[in-house]
């Protein structure tokens, strides 16, 4: 299973090019679209979805046009957008029966099963009977999954999922991610490189709505084996060292400010050879691009 994007663009009414000849290939398994606020990633989003129409290109499930058959896709079809809203008296297995029989779900034992298999695969369960309401973020998030898991989806789109959750409720939604990750394809935007490298086995970059790379997270790093330094020279004197690009920065359990670079090789004695990660491959990406 493949979803394929061919030479897509969309431009909005104030002018605003949210996503510029884009091509990409998407598989089986987890995908990460990474980049920061306003890359463009909700707009492929909501173009991916069938929320929106692009300018121009094409988008294709397999042999299916996506664009042109968008009934047809949204069988398979399962949506998390950034904020949803929920009805504030009902509970979330009253909520899940309701989207079960929208989803046309009619017979009541196969409803109950599925609403108990999405109850447990999202670690619902025990609070199948409280309101949606008054749910924490990452539990309306988790909801969130459980009902686009009703109709057994095979392209699952979920944008910004982990925004304001704490680092608990976070683990808990990535592990569910990754249960349902096997046999789908799931597609995830995010501004958070650590979710990207803990859960996908493939990935781009993208900014001002271009595809600036796209690699399996472990290799992306791996790329950089060699050429990622620390120092603790400062700022101003990295900007007028030739090949040096600064990354990020640090503070040591010292207080001293640590600086990441790229340089293909070895600037000087004040600089020390790192491990490269995932994060050192997007910035470069980002200020190289």
């Amino acid at each position: 299973m493949k979803i394929s994007i061919q030479n897509i663009s969309k431009t909005y009414t104030n002018g605003v090019r949210a996503i510029d000849h884009l091509n990409l290939e998407i598989s089986q398994g987890m995908f990460g679209l990474l980049g920061p606020n306003g890359a463009g990633k909700s707009s492929l989003m909501r173009t991916l979805a069938t929320l929106q129409s692009p300018d121009s290109g094409e988008v294709w499930l397999n042999d299916l046009n996506i664009l042109s058959n968008p009934l047809e896709y949204r069988r398979v079809l399962g949506y998390l957008p950034q904020e949803f809203g929920v009805y504030p008296k009902e509970t979330a297995q009253d909520l899940l029966h309701y989207f079960g029989i929208l989803k046309g779900i009619t017979s009541k034992k196969e409803r109950n099963a599925v609403v108990d298999y999405v109850l447990d695969i999202t670690n619902l369960t025990e609070v199948r009977k409280k309101r949606v309401s008054t749910f924490s973020g990452g539990m309306r998030q988790r909801f969130g999954i459980a009902q686009l898991l009703l109709n057994d989806p095979k392209v699952i789109i979920v944008d910004e999922p982990t925004a304001g959750l704490d680092p608990e409720e976070r683990s808990r939604f990535l592990n569910v991610l990754r249960r349902i990750s096997n046999e789908n394809i799931v597609l995830f935007s995010t501004h958070l490189v650590e979710d990207v490298r803990a859960l996908c086995n493939d990935m781009a970059v993208v900014n001002k709505g271009r595809l600036l790379a796209q690699a399996p997270p472990k290799d992306a790093a791996s790329s950089l084996s060699g050429s990622i330094w620390e120092t603790t020279l400062e700022a101003d004197r990295l900007a007028n060292l030739e090949g040096v690009i600064p990354l990020s920065e640090y503070f040591s359990s010292t207080g001293e400010q640590i600086n990441r670079v790229y340089a293909k090789a070895k600037p000087s004695d004040h600089f020390t050879g790192v491990t490269p990660k995932l994060e050192d491959f997007y910035f470069l990406t980002l200020k190289t691009a």
